[in-house]
């Protein structure tokens, strides 16, 4: 039977359905849309032009199996501002060298990641930087991942300096927002460089830093630095394998007015928070440095570690004010080789608890607080340290303080006020001979806490 003729109705609607929905009528040709994942050489060339100072990383194409080139000339592009946006899969790379007077953007969802079989050199990081300024790097919701472990293991050269990012004499520098995870060496190095013995300005806030080879952050050398509301988790790999790692390279470095605040140091292989000063001298600006509002939870080692403060080390003082730690394995305090002639260390209205819960702390060897003299020709006795409103919780019939090291040395200087929650009696144990040594031990019951 052969079909009758269209009615005006159905003829008018037919059209209606070709007007809105061209793909799927027969005879109209689909819209050629733009490649997202093409060059967009009008968008270059306006960048090179200088009548734009903002460009997507997308604008230089997308290589899914390798996007370094592509990333790497937006960066070099020369605007001011980057955005790499969220492309459904990886953008995978090889190191990447940022550059200064950048803003970096990673838009939710992106993930830098590692290429793999790359990044074979000792000091491949996935972002470096060296002598710049006025470098910023966002990203809410977005991740930087490199392969621990791969390079723990042939064919690569064993190492600590893969980095995720690493800045070296580098000043005002924001890092923001980012997940960043994994990497060969520490999650953030903050270094210096023969120019520029320190970075300078720095602001580090809102980042996760975990699974790292080797610390989640180390701050070799800073001048203003603020590290707020981060997170700093499951280091492990090469020591010290902390959570976050102060430890300068030599005498002309600094750290001054460094801030860590609001920041959670968890489950780390190594101390969640250490701080080592062995290159400094008396001749090294004095230190500031301030751990305000942190917590330190679990880990294998001590909560919190302090050493090589020496006879002749720097002047200042280093503070712990409303800082709390919770089951830490090795302890809450391990200070060693602690000069009290030089940078006072203070803790504020800070506490332990159920620290050093193993068999271990029976001998005494995990205590709540230890210090230690462990290289006298360093440190020639021992002390300098303030504790003002702390409080310890401890469920275990042994020592609050302990404090080690050779008969003839001594420890001085220890002051302060501690309340100790426990059924048991608070006492301390010192080998060394003691010195105006003036810490009042306050009784309380467990259960108050």
């Amino acid at each position: 039977m052969i079909p009758s003729s269209p009615t005006c109705l159905q003829r008018a609607a037919t059209s209606i359905v070709c007007l809105l929905f061209p793909l799927f009528c027969v005879g109209q040709s689909a819209p050629t849309l733009p490649d997202p994942r093409a060059a967009n050489s009008a968008a270059i060339e306006a960048v090179r032009a200088g009548s734009r100072n903002e460009a997507s990383a997308a604008w230089w194409g997308f290589n899914a199996e390798d996007a370094t080139e592509c990333l790497q000339s937006a960066i070099d592009s020369g605007a001011k501002k980057v955005v790499v946006p969220f492309m459904g899969t990886e953008w995978i790379v090889r190191p990447i060298r940022l550059r200064g007077n950048l803003e970096l953007v990673f838009e939710p969802g992106v993930v830098v990641l590692a290429k793999k079989g790359e990044f074979r050199g000792k000091g491949d990081s996935l972002f470096a930087v060296t002598d710049a300024e006025n470098i910023t790097l966002r990203g809410y919701g977005a991740t930087l991942r490199m392969r621990k472990k791969d390079y723990q293991h042939s064919p690569y050269a064993k190492a600590e300096w893969r980095m995720t990012l690493d800045f070296t004499g580098c000043r005002n520098i924001a890092v923001e927002g980012l997940r960043i995870e994994s990497s060969g060496g520490d999650g953030i190095y903050i270094g210096a460089t023969r120019k520029q013995p320190f970075c300078e300005n720095v602001v580090i806030r809102d980042v996760t830093c975990h699974d790292h080879h080797r610390q989640g952050i180390s701050v070799i050398s800073a001048v203003n630095l603020l590290i707020e509301n981060c997170i700093l988790s499951g280091t492990g790999g090469t020591a010290p394998e902390a959570g976050i790692d102060f430890e300068p390279n030599s005498p002309d470095e600094r750290l001054k007015n460094c801030v860590v605040r609001n920041c959670t140091m968890a489950n780390n292989t190594g101390a969640g928070i250490l701080v080592y000063l062995n290159p400094l001298s008396r001749a090294t600006e004095p230190v500031s440095l301030l751990f305000e509002n942190c917590l330190v939870q679990g880990g294998k080692d001590t909560a919190i570690g302090v050493g090589a403060i020496k006879d002749d080390g720097p002047q200042g003082c280093i503070e712990f004010r409303n800082c709390t730690v919770i089951g830490a394995a090795g302890g809450g305090v391990y200070l060693y080789d602690k000069s009290p002639d030089s940078a006072r260390v203070r803790f504020v209205n800070c506490s332990w608890k159920d620290v050093g819960m193993t068999p271990a702390a029976k001998k005494d060897r995990h205590p709540p607080l230890l210090f230690d003299i462990r290289r006298p020709e360093k440190a020639s006795s021992l002390g300098g340290v303030d504790f003002q409103d702390c409080h310890i919780y401890d469920t275990m019939d042994r020592p609050v303080l302990v404090i080690e090291g050779k008969k003839r040395q001594s420890a001085r200087d220890i002051q302060g006020n501690i309340a100790v929650h426990s059924p048991f009696a608070p006492r301390t144990r010192f080998e060394p001979s003691v010195e105006n040594v003036n810490l009042k031990l306050a009784n309380r019951l467990h259960l108050d806490q």
